[in-house]
């Protein structure tokens, strides 16, 4: 746990939501159980692992301590803390409690400029993927830099979840985004985020089962970004193995000539070699970009194992000679 209460040590005042310090990548021997975000003004600290009270009581004293050097005397300290399936021995389970301060009934968080609705004391799923800002950028800089075509960047954003793709993309530029997600919850937050940042023009939101919605999704199509942000496992939704292959063989149709496609995969037992796999066999003439590199603090032991963000182009028209 040493590695732990080193980095609360260590730590600035967050300004923006952050990942402060993450066990899970296994190159903080012995703390692997141990994950600290800030979703500004809340510290959310998870254990996939069971904890005693000392333990949750020396990470408190030390949040305290760093808390008194770092902000105003009159902010007082607030952080909660979650216990994940694993260590309740139920999957899928989680319990979370609020262990000092008090969380804002409407606590938005930013990122790069943009403002997000989370919910840091319900659900595993906090409403903001912290390890997907490295995504989030690529997606906001290849908007910009297709700003002024011809006819504006048309872009797909499957697995919406709370639209945060959708949000830093229109912000950059982007024409059009279509969000789709079957969680009629994350789809209206999503579109409070959008409200959040004043984005009154552009986005679509479609609450509804992709695999059943090809017909629309295609009549809105074509598409000069595809983003397939989906979950690895998804009990009666998805699952990475069997479902992801019948998004990859979708791709050719949804992309205009020299479209781009953001494949994403946060499974830590599928490396990156089984999106090329599928990707040749079904995808066969999209050609791999790059894998967009995850931001510095989600480093791991094994980069196969952390989230993988692919980016695909599709073959341009050819030349009329």
């Amino acid at each position: 746990m040493q590695a732990l209460l080193d980095a609360i040590a260590a730590m600035s005042l967050p300004s923006e939501a952050s990942r402060i310090f993450h066990g899970r990548g296994g190159m903080h021997p012995g703390c692997e159980q141990w994950v600290l975000d800030a979703y500004p003004p809340v510290f959310v600290l998870t254990s996939f692992a069971p904890v005693t009270d000392d333990q949750l009581a020396a990470i408190g004293a030390a949040l305290q301590v760093r808390w008194a050097h770092i902000a105003t005397p009159e902010a007082p300290l607030c952080w909660v803390f979650q216990q994940r399936g694993e260590a309740l021995r139920i999957e899928g389970r989680s319990e979370t409690r609020l262990m000092a301060g008090e969380v804002p009934d409407r606590h938005v968080v930013t990122e790069a400029g943009a403002n997000f609705r989370v919910h840091v004391l319900r659900g595993q799923n906090h409403g903001l993927f912290l390890d997907m800002a490295a995504g989030r950028r690529w997606v906001s800089r290849h908007a910009e830099a297709r700003r002024d075509d011809r006819y504006g960047l048309k872009v797909l954003n499957l697995f919406a979840y709370t639209c945060a793709f959708s949000v830093v993309a229109l912000q950059a530029g982007a024409r059009q985004v279509v969000n789709v997600d079957m969680s009629h919850g994350a789809i209206a937050i999503g579109q409070q985020n959008h409200q959040l940042n004043h984005l009154t023009a552009g986005a679509t939101f479609l609450p509804h089962d992709i695999f059943s919605s090809w017909g629309k999704i295609t009549r809105s199509g074509p598409y000069g970004l595809v983003i397939i942000d989906p979950p690895s496992y998804q009990k009666g939704s998805f699952v990475a193995t069997k479902d992801y292959a019948r998004l990859m063989r979708r791709l050719p149709d949804l992309l205009v000539p020299g479209g781009h496609a953001l494949l994403c995969l946060n499974a830590p037992e599928l490396g990156e070699d089984f999106l090329h796999a599928q990707m040749r066999e079904l995808a066969p003439e999209l050609a791999f970009v790059e894998r967009v590199a995850n931001p510095a603090v989600f480093a791991d032991v094994d980069e196969q194992r952390a989230l993988k963000v692919l980016v695909y182009r599709a073959p341009e028209l050819p030349v009329s000679a």
